[in-house]
């Protein structure tokens, strides 16, 4: 899997550079049937990762792709799942935390994903039995710079070696803490931060853009990231093989069940990402 999570993570950086050009120079935005908004950055970012990973011979599945039916999907026991910007509204207000999130799915669970913030230059990338790590613009350029001959356990072992195993963050330096969305704030999470507060007395809660959030949870920077509001399959799934790569979980917020992909319905059910120390689900604990 090292091959694929290097190239996952080169493709994420030129669609990088690509989006922080138009950022930038200015776009225009356009709405999608859903009433979403889409710009430039979203289409051009789609079409570096679409021709970077046609190569592998897999299938791909991306926001801003053509739509593929279940009947024709539902055979896939691997592919990608993209979503070339993830944080638009984030992207046009010029706030900074927009993503770009390439994950591999297997059997219908994410193995490996890729989460790169162009503002800042940093990558998160992980994969199932290798780790998690944070890599920052000096690993970014050793990754740039490497010959295409050199080994790949070798090529990671160079990467990594200098970078940010996840978790990195220490809980007992802080208060436990809620992370939740900065444009998809609900009355539910609003009484989840409620029912913390009784059971843990001092919380802080901090807010975040795009699939960051399961970044700040994977670093130990924040305890649980609860959502309970729409996403579809890409907007999640690298950001949840990250988490779950640095020992948190991922799991529907009623049930408990780990979150799953390649459904019917693309879209996914109110989930929760915590620690595994006993963070609550949406109303009970497991």
């Amino acid at each position: 899997m090292t091959s694929e999570l290097l190239l996952a993570a080169k493709t994420a950086l030129a669609a990088g550079r690509e989006i922080l050009k138009i950022y930038e120079n200015g776009f225009s935005v356009e709405e999608k049937a859903d009433g979403s908004p889409l710009t430039q950055a979203d289409r051009c970012a789609h079409e570096i990762i679409q021709a970077a990973l046609s190569g592998t011979g897999l299938p791909l599945l991306s926001e801003e792709g053509r739509d593929i039916a279940y009947d024709q999907r539902k055979g896939w026991q691997q592919f990608w799942l993209v979503d070339p910007l993830d944080g638009t509204k984030e992207f046009i207000h010029r706030r900074g935390e927009f993503t770009v999130n390439i994950a591999l799915i297997e059997n219908g669970r994410p193995v490996m994903g890729v989460v790169y913030l162009p503002t800042t230059g940093a990558l998160y990338a992980a994969a199932r039995g290798l780790g998690a790590w944070r890599l920052d613009r000096k690993q970014l350029s050793i990754l740039e710079a490497l010959p295409e001959d050199l080994p790949l356990e070798g090529a990671w072992a160079k990467i990594t070696g200098e970078a940010g195993r996840l978790p990195s963050a220490r809980r007992a330096q802080r208060p436990f803490t809620i992370i939740g969305s900065r444009s998809h704030g609900t009355e539910a999470v609003s009484a989840y931060v409620q029912r913390q507060e009784k059971e843990h007395g001092l919380v802080d809660f901090i807010s975040a853009g795009s699939s960051l959030k399961f970044c700040r949870v994977a670093e130990g920077a924040a305890d649980v990231y609860p959502r309970f509001g729409p996403t579809m399959e890409w907007d999640t799934a690298a950001g949840q093989a990250v988490a779950e790569a640095a020992g948190a979980e991922v799991v529907e917020a009623e049930s408990g069940r780990p979150l799953v992909y390649n459904k019917p319905d693309l879209k996914n059910p109110w989930f929760i990402v915590r620690r595994k120390d006993g963070s609550p689900l949406f109303g009970k604990r497991i």
